[in-house]
């Protein structure tokens, strides 16, 4: 796939933040973009970028979305699984119903609606498909579980895809971004009670995370990242995306275990060795 050719991208959770910046770099490449949102009539559409509804939670939504989408444009030649939901609290508090939803949103969304698109890109033997990950991805970070999971197991399933779609000329790739200064914030599901063993961390890590999303980098360096991974050429199946991701990435890949455990647990104030 060439980036000198346009062609038609799907964008999910694009209604702002990395979502919108990834629309508006294909837009700005000439390409028919559509962005999805849960309530895309609310959603500020940028330039150029068509939005429409889609739960990729819900099955009926997105065989409606499908539908509608490849009988406007007759075919989807990338698709970027963007749209996702945090969770943030220790595990023991975490209801499992929203380790469930989590799984939903990040993970069989996107199954949901790249085995929907898969088939007309294998028949043209052409296709991307970009899954926005996290840095957390490759490196779980404590009171974040329910959130790390998902990701964990959007890391196996799109590299396990991606084996069973090369010989059909579809690739499925992994974007992984550090901190971005984004409104993900706001979308994070969080314990409705709490034993209060462990509240004391919780809140050191949201002060942590807040200041590191805010200092983090532009949606802009995700988005050509993403942009990269749709129409270069493929080296790789991961493309970390941002400062944090690529050290966290280098870091994880080469560091002694010992040594990068006890750097994670230094950045985020805990302590070193369990009393």
């Amino acid at each position: 796939m060439s980036s000198s050719t346009p062609g038609v991208v799907v964008v999910t959770g694009a209604s702002g933040g990395i979502g919108a910046a990834i629309c508006r770099r294909f837009a700005r490449e000439g390409w028919t973009v559509v962005g999805t949102s849960r309530d895309a009539a609310s959603a500020p559409a940028p330039e150029g970028v068509a939005m429409r509804d889609l739960d990729v939670a819900d099955a009926a939504s997105v065989r409606s979305f499908v539908h509608e989408v490849l009988g406007a444009h007759g075919r989807v030649d990338v698709l970027v699984n963007n749209a996702g939901i945090g969770a943030v609290g220790a595990a023991e508090d975490t209801e499992v119903e929203i380790l469930e939803r989590v799984l939903q949103v990040n993970l069989t969304g996107v199954a949901r609606l790249t085995r929907a698109l898969l088939p007309g890109m294998r028949d043209r033997g052409t296709g991307r498909v970009v899954n926005v990950s996290s840095a957390v991805g490759l490196v779980p970070a404590p009171y974040m579980a329910a959130y790390a999971a998902s990701k964990h197991a959007l890391e196996g399933w799109s590299v396990s895809v991606d084996h069973e779609t090369r010989e059909h000329g579809v690739r499925v790739l992994l974007v992984e971004p550090g901190y971005t200064d984004t409104g993900f914030d706001d979308a994070v599901l969080r314990p409705a009670e709490a034993t209060g063993a462990y509240d004391r961390r919780v809140e050191a890590l949201e002060a942590f995370l807040t200041r590191a999303l805010r200092s983090g980098d532009s949606p802009e360096v995700v988005a050509a990242v993403v942009w990269k991974a749709a129409t270069g050429a493929v080296w790789t199946v991961r493309f970390p995306a941002g400062r944090l991701a690529h050290v966290a990435a280098a870091a994880h890949r080469l560091a002694p275990r010992p040594v990068f455990d006890a750097a994670l647990r230094r950045a985020i104030g805990l302590p070193f060795r369990p009393r």
